[in-house]
C-alpha cells in the first residue's frame, strides 16, 4: 500500500488528524488555580485543569504540576502523593483521578445509538506502588461502565498504556453542556466498586469502579502516582499524542473555569444606577464564553477609586453571573457623592464552571 493509501485508510477509520482527543489538557500544561498544595476532596480537587482528584473516606492525597516527565515530548506532569492513607476502606469509599468530558465533545462517538464507536485511550503513567489498576468509562449517572485494567510492574518507571472498547449503543450519554463521559482511574476503592473487567455492565451508579484485585495506591502513605499525555480518540488504535499551543488549551479549560485577574486601578468600572444613589454596577465580558452560568468568588481585597475626587473607599460588592458570556458586579460604597466615575479595584474575580 502507498504512503498516500495508509493515510487516507488512517484518516477514515480513525478520525481527522487534528482536534481528536476528547480530553482537555492532557499533557498538564494549564493549572490556573496553583501548581501544588491542593489536596483531593469529595468533591474533587484540581490542580492541573479539568483534572480532578477524588476522596470519599478517609486518606487524602495531594496533587502538583510536576517537572518530572517520560520524555522531552512533554514538559509537566499531575504529581499525586498520599498524605493519609486510608489501610482500612470502608466498602462505600473510592479514591480516584478523573476528567469528565463536557457531552457537546462526544457527540461524534455516537454512544447511546446504533453508531456507537470505538475509543482508544493511551497514557503515561509512573507509580512507586506496583499492580493492576482499573480505569472506566462511565456515563453521565455512572449507570453505563466499561472497565479496563493495566499493570505497573516496575515501581517509579515510566510506561506508557493503551486501551481500547466498543462503543456503548444503549444508556443515556447527554449530548450537552451537561456531563457526557467521564474517564475514571482508581486508586482505591472499597467492594461497592468492585466490578468486572472488559465489558459493559449497567450499574445502579459506578458501581464497575473496579476489579477486586487492583490495588489500593491511597494505602500507602507516601506514595507517588504520575501521569501525563492523556488522550482519548475515536479508533481502533492509539495515535501519537495530539500536542496543542499552550494558548489554545488554555482557552479550552477557560471555558470550565478562569480567572479575571486585576489590572490595578480602575480594573472594574461602575455606573450609578440614578443621581443621588449610591448603588452602582458594571459588566465584563469573559475573555472565553463559559460552559454556563459560573459561580463566582471576589476576592476581598478590593478597594474603590471615585473620580473627579479620587480617593479611596470602602463598602459592599457581589458578583450576578448574567450568562456564560459576561458577569455583572453590584457596588455600594459605603460614601455617596456625585463622583461621575467609580472603579472597583486591586481585586481578582473567579469563576468556575466546572464538571
Amino acid at each position: 500500500m502507498s504512503k498516500a493509501a495508509e493515510l487516507a485508510a488512517l484518516i477514515g477509520s480513525q478520525t481527522a488528524l487534528s482536534n481528536r482527543n476528547l480530553i482537555i489538557n492532557g499533557a498538564m500544561q494549564v493549572a490556573q488555580r496553583g501548581t501544588s498544595g491542593i489536596n483531593s476532596a469529595a468533591g474533587g480537587g484540581i490542580c492541573t485543569d479539568r483534572h480532578k482528584g477524588f476522596s470519599n473516606g478517609g486518606g487524602v492525597f495531594s496533587m502538583e504540576q510536576s517537572s518530572t516527565v517520560p520524555n522531552n515530548e512533554f514538559a509537566y506532569s499531575s504529581k499525586l502523593t498520599v498524605t493519609t492513607a486510608d489501610s482500612s476502606i470502608a466498602s462505600a469509599d473510592y479514591y480516584s483521578f478523573q476528567q469528565t468530558i463536557e457531552g457537546y465533545n462526544i457527540i461524534q462517538t455516537g454512544y447511546g445509538t446504533s453508531d456507537a464507536k470505538r475509543l482508544t485511550l493511551s497514557f503515561w503513567v509512573r507509580s512507586s506502588v506496583t499492580g493492576k489498576y482499573s480505569v472506566t468509562c462511565f456515563n453521565n449517572g455512572g449507570t453505563e461502565g466499561y472497565l479496563n485494567t493495566f499493570n505497573i510492574s516496575s515501581a517509579d518507571t515510566w510506561q506508557k498504556v493503551e486501551l481500547s472498547w466498543v462503543g456503548r449503543t444503549s444508556g443515556t450519554w447527554l449530548k450537552t453542556n451537561g456531563a457526557g463521559m467521564i474517564i475514571r482511574f482508581d486508586l482505591g476503592g472499597g467492594s461497592s466498586g468492585h466490578g468486572t473487567a472488559d465489558q459493559w455492565t449497567t450499574t445502579s451508579g459506578y458501581g464497575n469502579t473496579r476489579t477486586a484485585d487492583s490495588v489500593d495506591w491511597i494505602a500507602t502513605n507516601g506514595a507517588t502516582f504520575y501521569m501525563t499525555g492523556v488522550q482519548l480518540e475515536i479508533g481502533e488504535q492509539a495515535t501519537p499524542f495530539e500536542h496543542s499551543s499552550y494558548g489554545d488549551e488554555l482557552a479550552r479549560c477557560q471555558r470550565y473555569y478562569q480567572i479575571i485577574p486585576s489590572a490595578g486601578s480602575y480594573a472594574f468600572p461602575l455606573v450609578r444606577h440614578q443621581s443621588g444613589t449610591n448603588l452602582n454596577s458594571g459588566s465584563v465580558y469573559y475573555p472565553v464564553t463559559m460552559r454556563a452560568n459560573a459561580t463566582l468568588t471576589l476576592d476581598s481585597s478590593g478597594s474603590w477609586i471615585h473620580k473627579p475626587n479620587i480617593r479611596n473607599d470602602s463598602g459592599s460588592a457581589s458578583l450576578v453571573s448574567s450568562s456564560p458570556s459576561l458577569f455583572t458586579l453590584l457596588a455600594t460604597p459605603s460614601t455617596n457623592d456625585t463622583a461621575n466615575y467609580l472603579a472597583y479595584s486591586n481585586n481578582n474575580v473567579e469563576a468556575d464552571a466546572e464538571l
